[in-house]
């Protein structure tokens, strides 16, 4: 097997593939390799631990190199960790303290004194502009001799890895399960499945590829290897056409289209040829992407194939030398008319599931209650018919429509980009919510399979179903955006890691206190460096290198409800463009000591990629009895070009945190409740033991000794818990 494969299926399945070598003594070397693990927070299973036993100890030693490195970047320690105050958390300065430090610096240093006269003589003071300021004034390693070791706490991160098959099973298993998912990818997982679908497209292939976006990178794999590419709708042939050009497959950003191999040309426009003429109907999509088609048209011409009519009749649709209403279009011709129930039939007969994603609309513009049975009968009627993703999608949808006190809505877009503005929406009435409640929880208990006896970890209840992967960013101990997590130890330490590609980049880390009211109590920042227990580590303004910063809160000490870290891109790069980033957040108990960054108390690392200026990847809330819970959000707001600072967005903060925390997530409970009715005899893992008869396991890690045949669903596969 490739080498390069084994690290993706440690990182999505936390097993690592037996691997290929002689039999031997590799006991101590298991051992060493084991001990290596438990310092990034890692464990061998019990079971993996005498596997590995059984292996020539070059084996071994091979299989731990290429496995360390894997878990270190999954958890952030495959980087230098430095901060600007060598001993933080302790001795931070008062900030002003420590600015006034920075300008009398500068007036002791020849280069820099005249210039910072001029400025404050002029009543300005450009902290950038100060030599002290912004840049490491020590080495990693006079920082790490600062330090004491970390004192191991029995609450630190153990994440265990557990035996696989060999490569080639695990890594078709992962292709499979990836390729079948029933819910959209986020990026980082399409991308590996693009590398996953080239190693195995001659291999077993998914049922169903449901997921448009999905179907273009197995389409992609197939074309190459020189297989036909699975076309049902004028859209794939779009998509994989983005996929040939290495553009975005989910059609939300223009392709700029290449010349094409004379292959892979006739490929598409008999693909497109074929689903035309076997539905010529699907020509009513073609208008959605009027644009991309014709920039398409010009790579493949059609023309110099009139063997295929029918593929020459999409870019005739394009170029507008055809017309063909658009099924949005008929039925906003029928709304126009007043035709409710026309307009709802006609979405039923032809998309169950735009009927779906349309009933809260129609519901709304009925003008009576007998149209509003129409419309309930028709999604009734189809409910078999619609993904068992948008079921549950329409279902959340609907429990959150209760009432119309609302003042405020809250978008959140595919790409994790939010806002806030007025809800206008006149309310549904209970009768109706009840009875479409009544309808999805029906159909999504008929659709669940008898999972046996459910063994169910108590912390997994509260975490929200992944109705689409790009609700959470890829990294370690990440949750979809809606899940509620308990958060235990003395010391909440946040960290962000940054190394710009090609410009100098500041990003800055920050923490918004805010009290029950949503109202701002404090904040930490480069502006803030210390509060009544919290600590900032220092602004760092460039990362040629890579760069870190830190902020640490003493929760017991924390004079408010709600805690809101923070990421600006004060300037250069941003999100999506910035060579590396990522987020994170680490437990301590208040004697531990170590460094900055010590990977075993890392909980939760995650990658930094999105739009906008202002990342939001979580929050902390305390409740009544005083304990605290972290609340996902992986969210982005579009800021500013230049200088975000915490004091400028904490009131647009506020307002959307208080839309999102009045909302309510479909989760993990649900499910279990429904197949509790189902007659699923559930028990709640008590941490320690477990049965020894097969279960179906769902929880944050997976338990060591389940019985064989066990079902196990932890969050790397929690979207195989969706029926579909």
């Amino acid at each position: 097997m490739v080498h390069a494969l084994e690290h993706l299926v440690v990182r999505h399945t936390h097993r690592l593939p037996t691997p290929t070598g002689p039999s031997g003594d590799g006991a101590a070397a298991a051992r060493r390799f084991d001990a290596a693990l438990m310092t990034a927070g890692f464990k061998l299973s019990g079971e993996l631990l005498e596997r590995l036993s059984g292996f020539a100890e070059p084996t071994v030693v091979e299989t731990a190199v290429r496995t360390l490195a894997t878990v270190r970047e999954l958890v952030g320690d495959h980087v230098r960790h430095n901060v600007y105050f060598v001993d933080f958390p302790a001795n931070v300065p008062d900030t002003l303290d420590f600015w006034m430090t920075c300008v009398a610096e500068a007036f002791r240093d020849g280069d820099a004194r005249a210039d910072a006269v001029d400025r404050l003589g002029a009543g300005l003071l450009d902290l950038l502009t100060l030599p002290s300021y912004g840049r490491y004034r020590h080495t990693y390693e006079e920082m790490l001799a600062a330090h004491d070791e970390l004192i191991a706490a029995a609450g630190d991160r153990l994440t265990v890895l557990h035996p696989g098959r060999d490569a080639d099973h695990e890594v078709t298993g992962l292709y499979l399960a990836l390729a079948g998912s029933t819910t959209p990818l986020g990026e980082e997982r399409l991308r590996d499945l693009s590398v996953l679908a080239g190693h195995c497209a001659d291999g077993p292939q998914p049922e169903t590829i449901t997921v448009r976006e999905n179907r273009a990178v197995v389409n992609l794999a197939r074309l190459r290897a020189g297989a036909a590419p699975l076309l049902d709708t004028v859209t794939d042939v779009l998509r994989l056409a983005c996929a040939l050009a290495e553009g975005d497959v989910t059609l939300r950003e223009p392709t700029r289209f290449r010349a094409l191999l004379r292959p892979y040309r006739r490929a598409l426009l008999a693909g497109l040829d074929a689903v035309v003429a076997a539905s010529p109907a699907k020509l009513a999509d073609v208008s959605a992407h009027r644009e991309a088609w014709k920039r398409l048209g010009e790579r493949l011409h059609p023309h110099e194939y009139p063997h295929w009519p029918d593929a020459a009749e999409v870019f005739a649709v394009a170029r507008g030398e055809r017309t063909v209403p658009s099924l949005d279009s008929r039925v906003e011709e029928l709304l126009g008319r007043g035709d409710v129930t026309g307009a709802a039939e006609l979405l039923a007969a032809a998309a169950p599931g735009r009927l779906f994603r349309a009933v809260d609309r129609l519901l709304r513009d009925a003008a009576d209650d007998k149209e509003r049975d129409a419309v309930l009968a028709a999604v009734e009627r189809t409910a078999p018919e619609v993904s068992g993703r948008v079921v549950l999608s329409v279902g959340e949808h609907v429990r959150n429509r209760a009432g119309g006190n609302r003042e405020r809505r809250v978008f959140v877009n595919r790409e994790g980009r939010a806002w806030v503005t007025d809800d206008t929406r006149p309310p549904l009435t209970d009768s109706v919510r009840e009875r479409l409640v009544e309808v999805l929880d029906a159909e999504t208990r008929r659709r669940l399979p008898d999972p046996g006896r459910l063994l169910i970890d108590p912390d997994v209840l509260d975490v929200a179903l992944p109705l689409s992967g790009r609700a959470a960013s890829a990294g370690l101990g990440v949750l979809p955006r809606g899940s509620v997590s308990p958060v235990e130890g003395e010391l909440l330490r946040f960290f962000t890691y940054w190394r710009e590609a090609a410009r100098t980049t500041d990003l800055d880390l920050s923490a918004l206190v805010l009290d029950e009211d949503f109202a701002t109590v404090t904040w930490l920042s480069y502006t803030a460096l210390t509060d009544v227990g919290g600590r900032h580590s220092g602004d760092i303004t460039e990362a040629p290198d890579g760069a870190s910063e830190f902020i640490d809160l003493r929760l017991g000490a924390v004079r408010g409800t709600y805690i809101v870290p923070q990421v600006h891109v004060f300037s250069g790069e941003g999100f999506d463009e910035v060579a590396e980033g990522f987020f994170g957040f680490m437990l301590r108990e208040g004697e531990q000591g170590g460094r900055p960054f010590e990977p075993r108390t890392v909980r939760m690392k995650s990658d930094l990629r999105g739009p906008g200026r202002v990342a939001l990847p979580l929050a902390f809330r305390r409740d009544e009895e005083g304990r605290w819970h972290a609340h996902w959000l992986h969210l982005y707001l579009r800021g500013t070009p230049a200088a975000n600072r915490v004091e400028e967005h904490r009131v647009s903060i506020a307002v959307l945190l208080r839309g999102l925390f009045g909302r309510t997530s479909l989760t993990v409970r649900h499910l279990v409740a429904l197949m509790e009715q189902s007659g699923a005899r559930t028990t709640l893992w008590d941490g320690r033991t477990v049965p020894d008869v097969p279960v179906t396991y769902i929880g944050l890690e997976r338990p060591d000794g389940l019985a064989p045949g066990s079902r196990v669903v932890t969050p790397e596969n929690l979207r195989d818990l969706l029926p579909a």
